[in-house]
Order: C-alpha cells, then structure tokens, then sequence
C-alpha cells in the first residue's frame, strides 16, 4: 500500500539525523541540491543527480517540492503527536516541503524545517511528490 508521507514524516527523513537547517549544515553550499537561483523557468534534474542524505535517499530537498498528505495549518499547534497526517485545517491546501530548483533567489525554502502550501487539485511544474510503502510488522 502507497501513500504520501506526512510532514513528520518527510522532515524526519530530510533531517537524516542531523539537527542543521540542511542535512549537510547551516549553509546551502553548491552542487548539493537542484536549486536554481534567479531562474523560474526550465526542468527538474533526472532523480539521483546529487547525492544521497544520511539514509540512502535522494532530491529530498530542491529539485520538485513535495505535497505531504496534512491539511494545511499555518503552526503545529494541536499537530498530531504521533507523526500520522493532520487531517484537520485547511484541507482543500495540501502542505509542500523541500522547496524546489525553481525557488528564486531563498535558499531558506530549502531548509528541513521550511513549509508551504499549494490548493488541492492544482497542478505546477515544480511540485512532485514522494511516496511512502505502508509495511505490517
């Protein structure tokens, strides 16, 4: 069974393990990630053109930002504790993470902790998503 993570979810696998606002540091540095300053127009890189975090995966930030399954809430106020999808708030926007190459000139889009939102339903050639694989113990 598929599905798209939650935003714990993907900011847990963003973060790898590191507390830093990229996986790597506090900095965004070069040839790290698909992030295209002062460009609004062109094509995602093919998957695997940067290197893999902490646990093996790859264009979890830049490239295309990421819909998350939650509602959209502007805080975590009254988030889940569990790390399960908030179905509650603005369900008709979906959360986005990772940010895009197609970011402008702010890299802080990029960072593990960055959110933003996109209407369900709408479409844009930035945004993609990643899937997760429900496992039963």
């Amino acid at each position: 069974q598929y599905r798209l993570l939650s935003e714990a979810e993907w900011e847990y696998v963003a973060r790898a393990g590191s507390e830093t606002a990229y996986t790597w540091g506090d900095e965004i540095g070069e040839n790290r990630v698909d992030w295209r300053p002062g460009q609004i127009f062109g094509d995602s890189s093919s998957v695997g053109s940067f290197g893999a975090n902490a646990f093996g995966l790859h264009d979890v930030r830049g490239n295309v930002s990421e819909w998350v399954e939650d509602c959209w809430n502007a805080s975590y106020a009254g988030a889940p504790a569990d790390g399960t999808a908030w179905e509650q708030g603005d369900c008709g926007r979906r959360g986005l993470r990772g940010g895009s190459w197609a970011d402008g000139d702010d890299p802080r889009s990029l960072r593990s902790a960055a959110r933003d939102w996109y209407a369900t339903g709408d479409d844009h050639y930035s945004i993609g998503f990643r899937v997760a694989r429900s496992l039963t113990p």
